[in-house]
């Protein structure tokens, strides 16, 4: 689990064919101090093992299905990541919940200057805007980000010059493709108004008229 506040950027330094799959030799810009091997830690959102540490370097190894639904499949030598290493109980929660599962990928349509933020929209398949509303929350490449508006088709948020300073939003340009990752909790509520998380009883009786019945909607 992450919070999708990044620790730091890193840079892909090798990436090695493992079937339909890739190895990523990966080193952070800071220092890995106590991780070990096992531990995830989110690239660009997406949760991978660390399977070998050396300094500041570690290798990952990267499924079909993760090359497969993230802009993993496009990657090259010397690209910058984003880097957060997995949540502790006992951390702070700044951003929000973030699983490290891609749900797919958006791209970003523009940019602009507004003040001292910086407007950044994005489209998105119209499966993965069902999930997200006006004020929630969304990981764009594990950043956590506030929606400040959305329609079938993208989204658009705003960051501050420390967010770009920090992390790869702050540097993509429009047409770059981004890893998406959307609020869970959207998911789980769908899940249980559509029945399909209570099949053993015959369907949940939490539905859309139940909410409305009981002032939800």
């Amino acid at each position: 689990m992450f919070t999708g506040i990044i620790e730091g950027l890193g840079t892909l330094r090798s990436i090695q064919p493992s079937g339909q799959g890739k190895i990523f030799g990966i080193e952070s810009d800071f220092a890995l101090d106590g991780t070990k091997i096992g531990d995830s830690i989110a690239v660009n959102g997406a949760c991978l093992t660390a399977v070998r540490l050396d300094g500041k370097r570690f290798s990952v190894d990267v499924s079909p299905e993760t090359v497969t639904h993230t802009t993993f499949a496009h990657a090259k030598i010397g690209d910058r990541v984003n880097l957060e290493r997995a949540l502790r109980l006992s951390d702070r929660i700044d951003g929000h919940l973030v699983s490290g599962h891609i749900d797919g990928m958006g791209i970003m349509k523009e940019r602009k200057i507004l003040s001292n933020a910086i407007i950044i929209a994005f489209s998105v398949p119209e499966k993965l805007a069902g999930y997200m509303i006006h004020k929630g929350s969304v990981a764009v490449d594990g950043v956590s980000l506030t929606i400040n508006r959305c329609d079938t088709g993208s989204f658009e948020v705003s960051i501050i010059p420390h967010t770009a300073k920090l992390t790869t939003v702050g540097f993509k340009k429009p047409g770059d493709a981004v890893n998406i990752e959307t609020d869970m909790i959207g998911k789980y509520v769908e899940r249980f108004v559509s029945g399909k998380g209570n099949a053993e009883k015959g369907g949940s009786s939490l539905n859309m008229q139940f909410l409305a019945k009981n002032g939800f909607l």
